[in-house]
C-alpha cells in the first residue's frame, strides 16, 4: 500500500516513504526507466550526465559570508533570489501529478549525523536517494536539524531572471537547512550536495570531513582510499578480503572514522567481474544504473560503451556488498593511502610519505579527470589539482581540512602512501601503460597487510619520497619509475613537467615552510 497524501488543491499525491520495491515500480510506471537483464533499474539522464559546477551556488549570508572560501566553485546568491527560486520550484511540483519523499540520514555518527528530507519529481530519483543515503525510520515530526533537499530537474531556469548561470541551478542554504536542485537529471548533484553540507558543518566539530573511500580487516584495522573518481575508491575499497566501511565519503574525528552515506556510487566504464566481481554482483534489483547502454535483445548492459557518457554510473545499497562493517564506522586508521591518476608515468605506484609530504600531497590533490564526472569536460583525459581530493564538495578554505589531517596523523601516527594508480614506462599517450588493477592491488595489499612498515625503501630523486624495493607479486621494475622508462630523456622531462606544475600550483596555499619545501623540487 503506497503511503500518500495530497499536496494541494490540485490534487498531486505525494508518495511517502516508499520502499526501494514500490520506488522501483513506481519508475517502471511512469516510464522513467526499464529493468536490465540483470534486473537493476538503467536512466538516462539527459545531456547533463555529471555534475555542473558552473550552476553550483552557495547563499551568502550572515553564516557563510566569512566562512566559505569564496570562489568559482564556491559561487555565491543573494538570499532573496534562492527564496524566490525555491518557491517557484514549489508551485512547478504542485502542478505535477506526483512527487516522492522520503526521509533519510547522512552521517552514520550518534549526534552528528543530519536527517534529510528528500522531495523529488521523479520516482527515480527518490530511489537513488533511498539507496545512497543512510535509511533509517524517519518521520515527519519537527526536527531541528533536518534539512531539504528539493529536486526539480523538469524545471528550467532563466539565467536572467533567476539570477543563475543556465538553465540549470544547484543551491545550498545554510541559514535555512535547503538544497534547491532545478534543470538536471543527474543525480549526483544530490549526493554531492549533502557531501558539501557535511564538509562545512563537521570542521566546527573537530571532525575531519574526507572524499575518501573506507574498508577494515579482520582485526578491524581501517584504511582509508582518497582519491577523485577514477582513481580506484569503489574498486579498491570493495576488497574480497576485507570489509567495506564506505566507498566515498567519511569522517575521521577523535573516535575513528564514520561512514556518510548508505549506498555507493560505482563508475561502471569497463566494469568487469573478474576484476570487480564485488560491484558487478551488486547491481542487481534495487540498483540504480545511470546512462548506461543495454544490448537491444538481451537487456544485457554493454559497460564497455561510452557513447552516452564516460561517466556512466551504478548506486547500489551498503547491503549487496556481502563483506561490510555491520555498524557503518571504523577505528582510528592505520594506514592512509592518497590514490593518484599520474598521465605523465613517473610517479612510482607506492610512495611512503612523511606527515609534512601527507599534508603537501593532501593540499595538491594531483591526479587525472578520469571520464569526468563534470559536465563539458569532455571525454578526454587530463592532468588536474583537486584541492584535498575533492576541491569542488569543500566549501571552506583548503587550510582548514589541512589542518585538520595533521591533527589527525599527529594524534594517531597512521601511515600515508601516495597510490599511482595511473601510467608507468611512458606517459599518457606516448608509450606509457597504465598499471593493471591486479598490479594495484598488490599494491594495497602489502599497505592494509603492513607488510609495507618495515620494507626496504630508496629514495626517488627530486620527489624525494621513500619507495619500496619489493612487493610480492609485482615486477620490481615497476616500483622505481627511473628504471621502469626505456627512453631516460624523455623520463626526465616529463619529471620535470610534473614539477614545474607542482610548484606553480602550491604558490596559492599560505602553509608552513616545512609543508612547502615537502614537495618536489627540480635541482
Amino acid at each position: 500500500m503506497l503511503d500518500t497524501e495530497d499536496t494541494c488543491a490540485m490534487h498531486t499525491i505525494n508518495h511517502v516513504n516508499l520502499s526501494i520495491e514500490e520506488l522501483v515500480q513506481a519508475a517502471l510506471d511512469r516510464h522513467e526507466g526499464i529493468l536490465a537483464q540483470n534486473q537493476a533499474l538503467v536512466v538516462k539522464t539527459g545531456k547533463k550526465t555529471g555534475r555542473s559546477p558552473k550552476d553550483r551556488f552557495i547563499v551568502r549570508d550572515v553564516i557563510t559570508e566569512k566562512t566559505v572560501d569564496w570562489n568559482q566553485i564556491n559561487q555565491p546568491i543573494l538570499p532573496e533570489y534562492f527564496d524566490a527560486l525555491w518557491e517557484k520550484a514549489e508551485a512547478y511540483l504542485s502542478e505535477k501529478d506526483a512527487s516522492f519523499t522520503s526521509y533519510l540520514k547522512v552521517g552514520a555518527h550518534e549526534t552528528l549525523g543530519i536527517p534529510v528530507k528528500v522531495v523529488t519529481e521523479f520516482a527515480w530519483h527518490n530511489l537513488f536517494a533511498r539507496v545512497l543515503f543512510i535509511r533509517e525510520a524517519q518521520s515527519d515530526a519537527a526536527v531541528a536539524n533536518q534539512w531539504t533537499i528539493l529536486s526539480t530537474p523538469g524545471l528550467k531556469t532563466d539565467p536572467v531572471h533567476d539570477h543563475v548561470n543556465g538553465d540549470a541551478a544547484v543551491i545550498l542554504n545554510f541559514s535555512k537547512r535547503r538544497i534547491l536542485i532545478c534543470g538536471t537529471q543527474y543525480a549526483g548533484e544530490m549526493k554531492k550536495a549533502m557531501f558539501s553540507v557535511l564538509n562545512f558543518l563537521l570542521p566546527e566539530h573537530d571532525i575531519l570531513p574526507m572524499h575518501c573511500a573506507a574498508n577494515a580487516g579482520k582485526d578491524h584495522d581501517t584504511a582509508l582510499f582518497f582519491g577523485l573518481s577514477g582513481t580506484g575508491k569503489t574498486t579498491l575499497s570493495a576488497d574480497p578480503e576485507r570489509f567495506l566501511i564506505g566507498d566515498d565519503e567519511h569522517g575521521w574525528g577523535e573516535e575513528g572514522i564514520f561512514n556518510f552515506e548508505g549506498g555507493c556510487y560505482a563508475k561502471c566504464i569497463d566494469l568487469s567481474e573478474e576484476k570487480e566481481p564485488l560491484i558487478w554482483n551488486a547491481i542487481c534489483y534495487g540498483s540504480v544504473i545511470e546512462n548506461v547502454v543495454l544490448d537491444p535483445i538481451t537487456k544485457a548492459p554493454d559497460y564497455t560503451d561510452s557513447s552516452l557518457t564516460q561517466n556512466t554510473r551504478a548506486a547500489y545499497p551498503r547491503e549487496y556488498i556481502p563483506l561490510r562493517v555491520m555498524s557503518n564506522n571504523g577505528r582510528e586508521p592505520s594506514a592512509v593511502l592518497f590514490l593518484t591518476c599520474d598521465l605523465y608515468g613517473v610517479l612510482p605506484p607506492v610512495a611512503r610519505l612523511t606527515q609534512n609530504q601527507a599534508a603537501y600531497y593532501f593540499l595538491s590533490g594531483y591526479t587525472a579527470l578520469v571520464g569526468s564526472t563534470e559536465v563539458g569536460q569532455g571525454s578526454g583525459i587530463k592532468p588536474t589539482f583537486s584541492t584535498c581530493f575533492g576541491a569542488p564538495f569543500f566549501p571552506r578554505p583548503p587550510q582548514v581540512y589541512a589542518e585538520l589531517l595533521i591533527k589527525r596523523l599527529q594524534h594517531h601516527n597512521a601511515d600515508v602512501y601516495l597510490v599511482n594508480t595511473g601510467w608507468t614506462g611512458g606517459a599518457h599517450g606516448q608509450g606509457g601503460k597504465r598499471f593493471s588493477i591486479p598490479v594495484t592491488r598488490s599494491v594495497v595489499r602489502a599497505i592494509v597487510n603492513g607488510n609495507l612498515k618495515n620494507a626496504q625503501y630508496e629514495v626517488l630523486p627530486h620527489f624525494n619520497f621513500e619507495v619500496p624495493t619489493a612487493i610480492a607479486d609485482v615486477d620490481s621494475r615497476l616500483l622505481n619509475p627511473t628504471r621502469a622508462w626505456s627512453d631516460q630523456a624523455a623520463h626526465d622531462q616529463c619529471t620535470r613537467e610534473l614539477i614545474t606544475q607542482f610548484v606553480e600550483n602550491f604558490k596559492r596555499f599560505q602553509v608552513a615552510d616545512a609543508i612547502k619545501n615537502a614537495g618536489p623540487r627540480i635541482a
